[in-house]
């Protein structure tokens, strides 16, 4: 840019009138895109379209402001849900979205109902749209880019904005990632509440600022508070503006909501109140025309920029920074205020009308600045300022397919975990430096000890371990930046955020890491949501449940997990796996960390048992070319463990019940019912296997003739530790006879073998169920 040009836009007067002039245009197009959305594209289907006009238009003016004044390349922001048509205002008048998207919002294939890393044809900072997900998700992308930058060397530098509504803060997991001891060291952790006090019903009657404002001091953020703008606060400074201050901040939500709505005759009848100073209240606005008062009473800080500029330059960057901005849901619509504006749409007048009243043509609705417009300048400006380079894909480093190992004696597929990434970091070191392993504060307890002690604990900054010096200690916490654990508090929706955005740095930075968490099984369903999300968003990584299932026996039904196996099915954009055999983990866990870290990835979920099991039951073939075989059959889903001449019954199992199984195969046999066991590993994977055999999908489908064959069809019994549906479609491959047997009930605690009696997985129940089935 020259330097006239420059200069031009240096002077103040005319940059603010520019970036008014901005403010205005980004209001119209945000609210011009729902309008187009839900009154002039044709609706076949007749259901509702929606879009948040009056959320969007209290984000305004802090999103006109943080872009075009604030922002660098190297910054990242996450927009709160509603206010996407807002982003994508911002992204069209910077010129990184074409025109012809601007009429699909919340259409197929068009702009997305919420911004979406993966879906939208703009940048898009990160995903949001589950209600407090986003808002948390640039502290764990503050800590994946210091990983990344103290490994990799390529994280860059940037601060992390969250733009947060108000009500996000009611959600507890927003306040897990607030108090985690890790989040207080992020100065780079900026976020701006919208502080509109409305829900999606109401006018939130008792939201108290002042104590947000102590809960995050008290956390050990920064807090800013823009209150009021500029206009507000030259009239507080005239007589009779100390009491018109008073009765401002003194008055309920509701009754301040209210006023929005009067006009200017009511609000000198309204705003004087009947208390103390009432009377200079009155006296001071008898001194206003019309338009400057109803201008007054909405003059907010979080729609001025001036405010809001003076705010951005007090953050300061050695610890998270809250900026709490007061705000007018619907500001400058028809709608302003009104209790019931979420979702409320303008009418065609109204839309007619607030486009005279902008300057704008309803018929040509998606006007840019001219180039040569302070306005169009600006754009210009910021545009280039914002520019980044483009991120070039590194593929991540190869991974084994088979370490070699073949356990002997007894193991559990828990402990087998800590094996097999230890055995990584000899036989593939630099796939190991990729590893980074999550837990929250179960480290030593499922077996991730060893790991910890070879790799070190990550930190930003050295850490000294003061029980390094201490004979008893076993487990060593060495923090340091080239550590390779992290460790938060037991909130499982901080690990799986965090999981999230360190499994894609892939596509931020182009730097691919393998991120795998460790949790209790039972409460995966606690953290599936926001893992879920995170996996929509792009973010790659390994989820592991230890221990599962009513084979945590002793814990009782509050720490037996039933529904997980087949939530591993369900779950879009992940392959589940449940061994049998420590050979197996080996196997799927290699598998799955190949599959990370890399644009057609894909996450995976893996449940693993306490159980000690015979590892000589999972005869492992001898032979090179048949243990491959093995390998391959044990990542695509299942293997064929044991095959009698002439079965007359076959018994499919999964995960630790497959020791009773094989028991009752020998059973059976001995009672003249030869029996084949197949041991399952992923059930998702056969059904996909299944779907693509019948034209539902695409995908291999060999796994199923070599587990089913159709010579060998015969009645099936399914059994795993959980629910019992999970294998139950598997009498489909063949259409046979089948009886499904699993938990479906809440569990007791007591021995193994009385919790597997009860629930109908002890031997004696696999036998009976055979029987039954073949008679």
């Amino acid at each position: 840019m020259n330097a006239t040009i420059s200069h031009h836009l240096n002077c103040d007067a005319t940059r603010i009138e520019a970036l008014r002039d901005i403010e205005q245009r980004v209001l119209w197009l945000s609210t011009a895109m729902v309008h187009h959305a839900n009154r002039i594209r044709p609706n076949t289907s007749g259901l509702k379209v929606g879009g948040h006009q009056a959320s969007s238009a209290s984000m305004v003016t802090i999103m006109t402001s943080l872009w075009f004044e604030q922002l660098r390349s190297g910054d990242r922001v996450s927009v709160k849900p509603h206010a996407s048509p807002v982003l994508h205002s911002l992204n069209y008048l910077l010129g990184s979205l074409d025109e012809k998207y601007l009429t699909t919002l919340r259409k197929f294939g068009g702009l997305q109902s919420y911004p979406s890393r993966s879906k939208d044809p703009d940048p898009v900072d990160y995903s949001t749209g589950s209600v407090g997900i986003g808002a948390t998700a640039p502290i764990w992308g503050a800590v994946a880019r210091r990983f990344v930058e103290t490994h990799c060397g390529a994280g860059g530098s940037g601060r992390q904005y969250s733009l947060v509504g108000d009500a996000e803060l009611d959600e507890g997991a927003v306040w897990e990632a607030i108090l985690d001891s890790e989040t207080a060291d992020l100065g780079e952790v900026v976020w701006i509440v919208d502080l509109n006090r409305q829900s999606l019903d109401r006018v939130v009657p008792n939201i108290a600022a002042n104590r947000l404002e102590q809960m995050f001091a008290a956390a050990g953020w920064q807090v800013l508070t823009v209150k009021f703008g500029q206009l507000l606060e030259s009239l507080f400074a005239r007589p009779g503006g100390e009491a018109l201050r008073a009765r401002v901040v003194g008055m309920s939500n509701p009754e301040y909501q209210r006023l929005l709505r009067c006009t200017a005759a009511e609000l000198r009848d309204r705003l004087p109140g009947e208390g103390p100073g009432s009377d200079e209240i009155a006296a001071l606005i008898a001194e206003l025309d019309d338009s400057t008062l109803t201008a007054a009473i909405r003059n907010l800080g979080g729609h001025d920029i001036n405010a809001l500029t003076d705010a951005y330059r007090l953050i300061d960057d050695t610890r998270p920074t809250v900026i709490l901005a007061y705000t007018v849901k619907g500001y400058g619509l028809p709608t302003e205020g009104h209790p019931q504006n979420h979702s409320a749409l303008l009418s065609v007048e109204e839309f007619d009308a607030l486009a005279g009243r902008l300057g704008m043509d309803p018929q040509q609705p998606w006007q840019r600045f001219a180039p040569d417009s302070a306005a169009g300048l600006l754009c210009a400006e910021t545009a280039a300022r914002l520019q980044r380079a483009p991120v070039e894909h590194v593929p991540p480093p190869p991974v084994p397919l088979d370490i070699g190992r073949t356990p002997k004696g007894t193991a559990t597929t828990q402990a087998a975990l800590g094996r097999a990434l230890l055995d990584l970091t000899r036989e593939a070191p630099e796939a190991a430096k990729r590893v980074v392993t999550v837990s929250p504060d179960v480290s030593s307890t499922t077996n991730l000890g060893g790991w910890v002690n070879k790799v070190g604990v990550w930190s930003s900054s050295e850490r000294r371990n003061w029980f390094a010096d201490d004979a008893e200690t076993i487990m060593h916490w060495n923090e340091r930046p080239t550590g390779q654990h992290m460790e938060l508090g037991i909130a499982e929706t901080n690990l799986v955020g965090l999981l999230g955005e360190l499994g894609a740095t892939w596509s931020r930075w182009g730097k691919p890491l393998f991120p795998i968490g460790v949790l209790y099984d039972p409460f995966v369903e606690r953290a599936l949501e926001p893992w879920s999300f995170g996996i929509y968003a792009g973010g790659q990584s390994i989820l592991i449940g230890t221990p599962s299932g009513v084979t945590l026996a002793a814990e009782g039904g509050a720490h037996q997990s039933i529904k997980t196996p087949s939530i591993g099915i369900e779950q879009p954009g992940c392959i589940s796996y449940e061994p049998a055999f420590a050979v197996d983990v080996e196997w799927t866990l290699l598998a799955s960390i190949a599959r990370l870290g890399r644009p057609d990835g894909t996450s995976a979920y893996l449940r693993l048992s306490t159980r000690p099991v015979d590892q000589t039951l999972a005869e492992v073939p001898a032979d090179p070319a048949a243990r491959e075989r093995r390998r391959r059959q044990v990542v695509a889903g299942g293997y064929p463990l044991r095959r009698s001449e002439n079965a007359r019954v076959t018994i499919a199992t999964m995960g630790a019940v497959t020791v009773e199984a094989l028991a009752a195969a020998d059973r059976l046999e001995q009672a003249g019912l030869p029996t084949d066991v197949v041991c399952v590993t992923s059930p998702g994977l056969l059904f996909e296997a299944m779907q693509a055999r019948q034209g539902l999908s695409e995908g291999d489908t060999w796994i199923l003739d070599q587990l089913f064959p159709a010579d060998r069809a015969t009645p099936l019994v399914t059994v795993l530790d959980g629910h019992p549906h999970t294998l139950a479609f598997l009498a489909n491959i063949q259409q046979v006879r089948a009886t499904a047997l699993g938990v479906s009930k809440f569990g007791q605690a007591g021995s193994l073998e009385e919790v597997y009696r009860y629930h109908g997985l002890d031997t004696d129940s696999i036998v009976r169920a055979a029987l039954d089935v073949t008679s």
